[in-house]
């Protein structure tokens, strides 16, 4: 790689991640090595471990920005009028560019130790994930509603692996947003008052 196309030193991190993020989103977490993401960052060695001492450091910094990708979106959601909202954000995950299943529940498949720094970063993701469900619901009056906030967290993981795997988002996507309406629907219309 000519000195020109390398990135400059403040963005190495930056481009090592995203270089990073488009390896393991195609390819997934394991299947990628670090020389691979180095040779595609256009970075030294060096550069590289200076950054993240371990693959494994890389992946959790990976892990991390998705989170602040979805919280992002979530926050946009919830601030959004109409009957988008949170189930269509949700449903958004399932369409979007590059979509190969849910980057948590990919890593959690690949890293089966608990005690794992990577399925921290997962566990964190879905205690967070849940809270906000259940907050949207709450917002909504829903009785219950931690218990649909998890119902609504698995509703959302089985559309992202059948989203995934058979290929055909849009129709998964408007069955998740359905059945995330019908599950409110039934809480609000079970609530007294």
């Amino acid at each position: 790689m000519a000195m020109a196309d390398k990135p400059m030193r403040g963005h190495a991190r930056e481009a090592i991640l995203a270089e990073a993020t488009a390896q393991f989103t195609a390819l997934g977490i394991r299947a990628v090595s670090a020389d691979r993401v180095i040779d595609g960052a256009g970075v030294s060695k060096v550069t590289f471990y200076r950054h993240f001492p371990t693959k494994d450091d890389l992946v959790v910094a990976y892990l991390e920005a998705e989170l602040e990708r979805v919280r992002s979106a979530v926050e946009r959601a919830a601030a959004a009028t109409g009957s988008h909202g949170l189930s269509g954000a949700l449903a958004d995950e399932i369409c979007r560019p590059g979509f190969r299943g849910c980057p948590f529940i990919n890593a959690a498949a690949e890293y089966p130790d608990a005690d794992h720094p990577v399925r921290d970063v997962v566990a964190r993701f879905r205690a967070w994930m849940i809270a906000a469900i259940r907050e949207a619901l709450v917002s909504r009056g829903v009785e219950g509603a931690d218990e649909a906030a998890r119902q609504i967290m698995m509703m959302r993981d089985g559309a992202l692996v059948e989203g995934y795997v058979t290929g055909d988002a849009e129709r998964v996507a408007r069955e998740l947003e359905a059945g995330v309406a019908a599950l409110v629907a039934s809480a609000v219309a079970a609530s007294p008052g």
